[in-house]
């Protein structure tokens, strides 16, 4: 059996918490393997298919040309989800019935070590979503100063060791460049004392490096507002996060729209104005069940959020 592209995480909370429509128009921004698509096509919508990776692109079109229901009935774009508005305003699209984001990284790109994205194994620094862009994982461990390296360990992966870590590399990479993702993790384990019990001493540097390249958490906020903003009354948005950097973005951008007053406390009243747009669908999130993470363990990290657009 030929393996799939990419295993969505809670496929089926996602796809009932958008209530899908038949002849609705739904936008996946993170098209990956096409598991949200492809349920939201067989429930009777209509799908914009947005990915930064051409590769899965090509999968999605080779899978649901298969599908004769299917047949004009979706469109795939080579594009950033955070460009959203601009996709829709090509497409003549003014408003949505739903919009659904997973932004985690997909199995494919995990799995195929040539991509680089993987501490397992050797291959060369890439790390890069769309393989079109020019920045690379190669180019962030090869030519950031030392403090922009140790920034990035601790903030985007929280690195405990971010500064012993950018110290060795600046070392190394004076030696020799740092090509493969091997060369990367030895200098990783170097730093770590030998019998380290906190899971994989790379883990955290690859995750922070793969956030850096693909420039995922910037600007992640802004794009949640604007998917909210073309969504008609009473459509519904879901996020799917896997780390606490981007569910605390997302968490607290739907809470702000949620809520009615944001002043300060420190005010005697109100002078903001603000009123709430939208309601959360399920203000705790929704994490894979012990069914699911039996079936697939990279649901572990996974939290659902869903929101709907008030009238």
């Amino acid at each position: 059996m030929e393996k799939p592209y990419h295993i969505p995480v809670l496929l089926k909370e996602t796809v009932n918490a958008l209530t899908v429509k038949t002849d609705g128009i739904y936008l996946d921004g993170t098209a990956g393997g096409g598991g949200h698509s492809h349920e939201i096509l067989s429930k009777g919508g209509k799908v914009i298919c947005i990915d930064r990776d051409k590769n899965a692109l090509n999968y999605i079109e080779n899978l649901f040309s298969k599908f004769a229901a299917f047949k004009n009935r979706y469109t795939l774009v080579h594009n950033n989800f955070k460009n959203a508005l601009e996709v829709l305003e090509q497409l003549d699209i003014t408003c949505i019935d739903g919009a659904v984001l997973d932004l985690g990284i997909s199995s494919e790109q995990i799995d195929n070590r040539e991509r680089g994205f993987s501490y397992l194994g050797d291959a060369k620094l890439d790390m890069r979503m769309d393989e079109t862009q020019s920045l690379s994982a190669k180019t962030v461990v090869n030519e950031y100063d030392e403090k922009e390296l140790a920034k990035i360990f601790f903030d985007y992966g929280e690195e405990k060791l971010a500064r012993k870590i950018a110290r060795r590399i600046i070392e190394k990479r004076s030696q020799e460049s740092i090509e493969t993702t091997g060369q990367l993790v030895k200098i990783i384990e170097e730093c770590y004392p030998r019998f380290f019990q906190g899971g994989h001493p790379a883990k955290r540097v690859f995750q922070s490096l793969r956030i850096e390249v693909n420039d995922e958490l910037d600007g992640l906020e802004n794009a949640l507002e604007n998917l909210i903003s073309v969504l008609k009354p009473k459509a519904r948005l879901a996020v799917i996060t896997f780390h606490s950097l981007e569910d605390k973005i997302a968490k607290q951008t739907f809470r702000t729209l949620a809520s009615g007053c944001v002043c300060p406390k420190s005010l005697p009243q109100c002078v903001c104005r603000h009123t709430p747009t939208i309601s959360l669908v399920n203000p705790k999130g929704i994490r894979a069940s012990e069914n699911e993470l039996q079936q697939n363990s990279r649901a572990k990290s996974a939290t659902l959020r869903a929101i709907e657009k008030l009238e």
